[in-house]
């Protein structure tokens, strides 16, 4: 479909709202991206039409509940260039994905004085998970630093590598500043140490093409609302045979085959992981989301957000005091300071304004210890923006440090 910004735009109710008596610009899709109106209809309608529980009952909503909860599996599926639709695995989020890796996986195959490897600019969903799990085995977390330009770079991961390493984990793309590694070296020379590599897509999967069985990642997890999709869903890939030697994580209805007092028998991958009644609804306007981001070529949209980020970037180079943090051309993402202001002081003043932005550590607090700062004022893209919010935002930030 052609790429107008306009049409999309007109898709998404929320943006069309005041706030603080101005119309809404939302710089902070990052976080959370808005709804388009086609994700709203289709929650609205399972409740309407749809709703009753999957792969329980005989009757006809719950077929075709069912039906279309497992035909959403296999539209993530093919997004992500999985071989299997059993590859998929319902979650909560990516959050709960990487807890469901650390305490399964992890826990299953990590001894005293194994040795785990986070980036230093991983979200605190990938860096907490592993530490909790070091805990329980022994193991031990390796730091990989960033460079003083705040990248990470190959030889910093294999600088770091050992017999030891059994677990490397790794953000697909900051949500600090966007940079992105090159995934596909990082986890080649991962491997090439005989370590496991987990991937933390939740910013990187909206914005880059994602081919889990070409990048060879052991692991992969994302989440829907990151995706113009639902709060309260996501995705864990994993390798069917990492996945199919995985013990349970939650017991109870569905991951189960038989239950007795003298055993149970758990269901195979993927019904093994997601005990209990799922978020049919949210795995449903997932596979929504993913076909109506997928209309527009990546191009396209990546092609609209750069040129956001460059005229944002450019405007904030030419203003005094300010301090861009680590700009990553080709993101959508600008984390800022303002000498002298606190962060938290700009966002209030800019949402007065009607300007949403993120401001604070962003759920990072090692990537600000090596910044040496305590927070930044975060600006983040969706395809829905424009360059009229662009314009709205340099305004209302100049008007907000004037009277800083």
């Amino acid at each position: 479909m052609r790429f107008d910004v306009n049409e999309i735009r007109a898709q998404f109710p929320a943006l069309k709202q005041l706030v603080n008596g101005q119309p809404l610009v939302y710089l902070d899709s990052t976080a959370t991206t808005q709804k388009p109106q086609v994700v709203i209809d289709t929650i609205s309608h399972y409740y309407q039409q749809q709703n009753a529980n999957v792969h329980r009952g005989s009757h006809s909503l719950t077929a075709n509940a069912t039906n279309q909860f497992e035909s959403a599996r296999q539209t993530v599926a093919d997004f992500i260039g999985a071989e299997s639709n059993k590859e998929i695995i319902w979650t909560r989020g990516a959050t709960e994905a990487l807890n469901l890796i650390a305490q399964t996986y992890a826990r299953s195959v990590l001894s005293e004085n194994d040795e785990i490897l986070v980036s230093e600019m991983e979200h605190h969903a990938n860096i907490v998970p592993w530490q909790i799990v070091a805990e329980q085995t022994g193991a031990k977390i390796v730091k990989i630093p960033m460079t003083q330009n705040f990248t990470l770079s190959l030889e910093a991961l294999e600088e770091k590598l050992s017999q030891r390493t059994k677990i490397v984990a790794l953000t697909q793309m900051s949500n600090v500043h966007g940079h992105k590694p090159a995934l596909k070296s990082f986890i080649d020379s991962a491997h090439q140490a005989g370590a496991t590599v987990v991937v933390d897509g939740a910013q990187g999967v909206v914005h880059e093409k994602v081919q889990v069985t070409e990048l060879d990642a052991d692991f992969y997890v994302f989440s829907g609302h990151k995706l113009y999709a639902p709060t309260g869903i996501g995705v864990l890939y994993g390798k069917y045979e990492l996945l199919d030697a995985m013990p349970p994580w939650h017991g109870g209805g569905k991951m189960v085959e038989k239950v007795s007092f003298s055993g149970t028998s758990y269901s195979s991958v993927p019904g093994k992981f997601e005990a209990g009644t799922p978020n049919t609804a949210g795995a449903i306007a997932l596979a929504e989301a993913v076909k109506w981001y997928s209309q527009y070529t990546l191009q396209d949209k990546e092609q609209h957000l750069r040129l956001l980020q460059s005229t944002t970037y450019d405007s904030l180079s030419r203003m005094e005091d300010v301090s861009v943090i680590g700009y990553q051309a080709n993101s959508n993402i600008i984390s800022f300071t303002v000498d002298g202001v606190h962060h938290q002081d700009i966002a209030t003043l800019l949402d007065k304004q009607g300007i949403a932005v993120r401001s604070g550590h962003h759920c990072a607090h090692p990537f600000m210890e090596a910044a040496n700062i305590v927070g930044t004022v975060r600006v983040s893209f969706g395809i829905y923006n424009t360059l009229e919010d662009v314009e709205r935002f340099i305004d209302a930030l100049e008007k907000a440090m004037d009277m800083l």
